[in-house]
């Protein structure tokens, strides 16, 4: 049986500790990250999900280096025995491709619009080797190939407005592992994806692992692809990790409500049903947070001290992984529709109404 102590590895490639992000606003400080802890094995898939505003893209783009100057960011983030938050912009450049690429959600916004596809994956290696532009150009065509591109000769030389949605995502997953990082982050690489366009970029990132043998941390909305994909989980809310655990662990033993929720909302093949079970209200603002837990106007287990005491991820009580709740030992065996009221397909429009503070009945 996995403990979850196994969310920590001997030699990390990628090592994340107590990672704050803020932002000042004319509102009050913003709080994205709150004290994101988390190790990255070689060849690990770490899965990352939570609603949108839940930190999952601020904490890889502090990873990266690449959020604003105004961003107030504390912590550590050891990459191959060196703390990035500790290295200048030319430092950072260094890294950036060769030891960690990201995967961005739009590939409209990663590619430039005026030069080939392959000019652009060229430029990326020959960014951080000394190769001949012919060669890089070569070896465009063959990343091209290897992310499932059909006729990669002819597709180097088009332009990103040429492709379809998927084509550009698996480019700028070409792009991405063009310098054989050790590291690589797939933010929302399927949003917005038909269902088999999807099946085709998640075979190319699959691809793109397995040539590169990097770790990959898979940043989705979808836990569908986590479940396929991810070695271990981590749901995210509020800026904070709630739980994390392995696939099987957050899956079948849930013990966060958010989590449970999170489960019941999804659509499955296997259990034959024509009702959902949301999360009713939305994620609180991270302006100024009062104390207490951040999920206790949508948890219909909230009391006293869920308001009072902003619980602590720490072990559950069987040891298999760690959640951030105060009940967390209630939750053993319990299904969503325990929580949270089912509702009709056709009524999930009012249910996103309910304002924050209602719980169901």
């Amino acid at each position: 049986m996995t403990s979850f102590d196994s969310q920590t590895t001997a030699d990390p490639v990628l090592s994340v500790e107590d990672l704050t992000v803020q932002f000042p606003s004319d509102d009050g400080l913003v709080q994205a990250v709150r004290g994101v802890t988390y190790q990255l094995g070689r060849g690990e898939v770490l899965g990352v999900v939570g609603e949108s505003g839940s930190g999952k893209s601020v904490t890889s783009l502090a990873i990266m280096g690449l959020l604003p100057r105004s961003a107030r960011v504390k912590g550590t983030i050891n990459f191959k025995g060196q703390n990035l938050l500790e290295l200048s912009e030319k430092e950072m450049t260094r890294v950036r491709g060769s030891g960690i690429a990201m995967v961005f959600q739009d590939p409209m916004t990663s590619l430039n619009p005026v030069y080939p596809v392959g000019d652009q994956i060229a430029e990326a290696i020959t960014a951080h080797h000394d190769v001949r532009k012919d060669v890089a150009r070569k070896q465009a065509v063959e990343l091209l190939d290897l992310v499932r591109i059909p006729n990669p000769q002819q597709r180097a030389t088009e332009y990103p407005h040429q492709l379809s949605g998927g084509m550009r995502q698996r480019v700028v997953i070409a792009i991405a592992i063009a310098n054989r990082p050790e590291v690589i982050i797939a933010d929302e690489p399927t949003t917005a994806l038909d269902v088999t366009v999807q099946a085709q970029v998640l075979d190319a990132l699959q691809a793109a692992k397995q040539e590169t043998g990097a770790a990959m941390v898979l940043i989705t909305h979808d836990l569908g692809v986590i479940a396929g994909q991810a070695d271990r989980v981590q749901v995210m809310y509020a800026g904070k990790v709630v739980e994390a655990g392995t696939v099987d662990d957050i899956f079948y033993t849930p013990r966060m409500p958010y989590t449970l929720g999170l489960l019941g909302s999804l659509p499955r093949l296997d259990i034959k049903t024509d009702r959902l079970t949301p999360i009713a209200g939305a994620p609180p603002s991270v302006v100024n947070m009062p104390p207490g837990c951040p999920f206790s106007p949508r948890c219909p287990m909230a009391q006293d001290i869920c308001d009072a005491e902003e619980p602590a991820l720490e072990p559950t009580t069987d040891g298999l992984h760690k959640a951030a709740c105060h009940f967390s030992d209630q939750l053993a065996g319990r299904e969503a529709t325990d929580l949270f009221n089912p509702t009709s397909v056709d009524d999930v429009d009012a249910v996103a109404a309910v304002t924050p503070g209602e719980k169901t009945e």
